[in-house]
């Protein structure tokens, strides 16, 4: 892996940290020198190293990248506020303007009450998604 073919190179790094740290061959340097050897921090050394304890020593889950559960901030727009969105977007516009704007939606959704406040942008690419073009 550290030799041939194409990785990324937090994957080879990650993979040299772990050959470097392997007891299985004999002596091992300190983490200073292994550290400097590699031109990493020795912060990098211990975080792969913990890494490989929690994987239960699965060497390609460790060098891997970890992938998350879940995105960090769930998403404000549910299916009924999109559904209420939309439904917004189809009815007719307000009295003074000929069609809605994704602004002036904006507007009447930080008026709704059941409608999470949302941006503009965010509420353009709720109507591009379900293919609602404002007219």
């Amino acid at each position: 892996m550290t030799t041939t073919g194409v990785r990324r190179a937090s994957m080879i790094m990650r993979a040299r940290v772990l050959l470097a740290l392997d007891t299985s061959v004999g002596h091992v340097d300190s983490k200073a020198v292994i550290a400097a050897r590699l031109n990493v921090s020795g912060e990098t050394l211990r975080l792969v190293a913990k890494r490989f304890a929690e994987t239960g020593g699965d060497i390609h889950a460790t060098i891997a990248r970890k992938m998350r559960d879940l995105p960090p901030v769930p998403s404000p727009v549910t299916d009924e506020v999109e559904a209420r969105l939309i439904a917004l977007a189809c009815s007719q516009p307000p009295q003074g303007h000929t069609r809605w704007s994704l602004r002036l939606l904006e507007k009447h959704v930080a008026l709704a009450e059941d409608i999470p406040d949302l941006d503009h942008s965010t509420i353009g690419r709720v109507l591009k998604k379900r293919n609602c073009a404002l007219t």
